[in-house]
């Protein structure tokens, strides 16, 4: 981040409008959103289909450009060189070369980060055992499963080692004992400084996992602030199940 930067992640009054081809008006998919996280915390961006949490993620990965405001990383504007290399993205429907092995895939995300050879040997080896994907790293991405082939795809977020982590819905489709385990592996990017900001329609497990929320309608922030303040409670429960859970792994263990 830059020496001047005090927030990982800042947003200003940001602004995302499309002109609809068909009659020339614009539609306004976000309005005025204002926030601010710190490194180390982790933002939960919650919402219906359509409220902006996809845009504003989008936007804060350079994908997209604000028709009005500014979003900034490290202090650095979203889609500038300076802010993509200190960003890692996971799209909500990411599309994978699912003949290439997951050691494959990682190497040529690296290769398209523009790292170093040994840099990019040391970065495979860390975050496969991070991932708990070593034993599998050989194996074709056709051959994982719905969890496994997220965790992989959080992989290649942070293959570069970036300052923020962006996700969109990453729980989607996972099971309680993959949510579980991308809880652990997201409190650990906290734990280690990195900002998350994720989308997710599951609010309890936002409720245990997040620092802060934001709470989207319509394009608007309708509330937003730290957990504790917003519902009392906070995030040292990440890695616990609740009862529910807790039968399910239970009855399902091997």
């Amino acid at each position: 981040m830059s020496e001047a930067a005090t927030w990982a992640v800042e947003v200003d009054d940001f602004s995302k409008s499309y002109r609809r081809s068909w009659t020339g008006q614009r539609a306004c998919a976000v309005q005025a959103v204002s926030l601010r996280l710190a490194p180390g915390q982790v933002l939960g961006l919650l919402g219906p289909n359509g409220s902006g949490k996809s845009t504003l993620l989008k936007a804060l990965a350079g994908l997209i450009r604000p028709t009005a405001g500014r979003c900034l990383v490290g202090g650095h504007p979203a889609g500038s060189d300076a802010a993509r290399a200190l960003t890692g993205y996971l799209p909500e429907s990411p599309r994978l070369a699912t003949h290439q092995t997951g050691r494959e895939f990682l190497a040529y995300c690296a290769g398209l980060s523009a790292m170093k050879p040994g840099l990019i040997v040391r970065r495979l080896g860390e975050v496969l055992e991070w991932s708990e994907l070593g034993a599998a790293a050989d194996r074709p991405l056709d051959t994982y499963s719905k969890g496994m082939l997220q965790r992989i795809g959080l992989a290649q977020a942070v293959l570069h080692d970036p300052a923020v982590v962006l996700l969109d819905e990453p729980a989607s489709g996972l099971d309680p004992q993959g949510r579980l385990a991308l809880a652990g592996l997201v409190r650990g990017l906290a734990g280690r400084g990195k900002a998350v900001v994720f989308s997710s329609h599951l609010l309890g497990q936002a409720e245990g996992l997040c620092d802060r929320l934001a709470l989207l309608g319509q394009g608007r922030i309708l509330a937003e602030g730290p957990t504790r303040e917003l519902i009392g409670t906070g995030p040292s429960m990440a890695h616990a199940p609740s009862r529910l859970e807790q039968l399910y792994l239970e009855k399902l263990r091997p």
